[in-house]
């Protein structure tokens, strides 16, 4: 009742998926950055051309795409491989689990920016072409996220995520950068060496956490740029049963911290505040 959306992954009923534009393509299409982007996929066959078309309808024209396989055996490899021509590299088989099969399909690409998407969700069109623009123009950025979809198993939309801007504290206690939306320059993954493969569903804001000790600055950029599929089949749907360790080991690390102790409630109560005054500035917009 009171807008906090946050966390919450069905807000309304379906209703037709609606773009809120993003800025024109970069005024000059020289100097931007190659991107490179994983997706990972296993037993996605009902989502992963949609998610696959997602990427290569952009026609970014620095774009290295990567697709692991993890050995489906519902027809998803047969649909990646359709795909086979338009990509740099697929391929299909054990991997190992999630964070393992990101890792090796960023082992064969070179692009400066990277980020992965998994096989069920979406980038909004003309994502890239904004991403790879922002990063040229803001050097001084090496992270950027932005706001979310929330769509159903028919690709209806069924919630809306809007972020504040970056709130450091308030980041090192719950993750809510929306992972779809996350790009990143590589210099920082090749610091990290990666995902941490003993992680199956906090992967993300592990890196992220490690990402902050070494200095990375962090931006919210105030658009959509991404879909999250919210379906019975995801991991995240059974979040709560089996990933609640890894979110509290990190939350653990953040602990550690004197400082973050003493200010961890009122960081987060001041985020929270600031989400939904400017959730409520967005519905009356249109924009929520």
């Amino acid at each position: 009742m009171l807008g906090m959306r946050l966390g919450a992954l069905r807000q309304f009923a379906p209703r037709p998926m609606r773009f809120i534009r993003l800025p024109p393509q970069p005024a000059s299409l020289e100097n931007l950055p190659t991107i490179s982007v994983v997706t990972p996929a296993m037993n996605m066959v009902a989502y992963v051309d949609h998610s696959l078309r997602s990427v290569l309808d952009q026609r970014y024209p620095k774009l290295e795409y990567v697709v692991m396989d993890g050995g489906s055996k519902d027809g998803t490899a047969e649909v990646i491989k359709s795909y086979a021509p338009l990509l740099l590299h697929s391929e299909s088989g054990p991997d190992g689990g999630q964070a393992a099969a990101i890792n090796a399909g960023f082992s064969y690409t070179r692009g400066e920016l990277m980020g992965w998407l998994n096989a069920d969700d979406l980038l909004l069109p003309g994502a890239l072409h904004f991403v790879g623009g922002y990063f040229r123009d803001h050097r001084e950025v090496d992270v950027i996220y932005g706001h979310r979809l929330l769509i159903d198993e028919q690709g209806r939309e069924i919630g809306r995520w809007v972020l504040p801007a970056h709130d450091e504290a308030a980041f090192r206690w719950f993750d809510f950068i929306p992972q779809e939306t996350l790009f990143w320059r590589r210099s920082l993954w090749e610091r990290l060496g990666g995902l941490n493969s003993e992680f199956h569903f906090a992967m993300d804001w592990d890196l992220l956490l490690r990402m902050r000790l070494i200095g990375a600055r962090f931006a919210r950029v105030p658009h959509y740029l991404g879909a999250f599929r919210v379906h019975a089949e995801q991991k995240t749907s059974a979040l709560v049963e089996t990933g609640a360790s890894e979110i509290e080991a990190l939350r653990s690390k953040c602990d550690e911290e004197s400082d973050w102790q003493r200010a961890r409630g009122r960081s987060v109560g001041w985020y929270i505040l600031k989400h939904i005054a400017m959730n409520h500035y967005y519905r009356l917009r249109g924009w929520a």
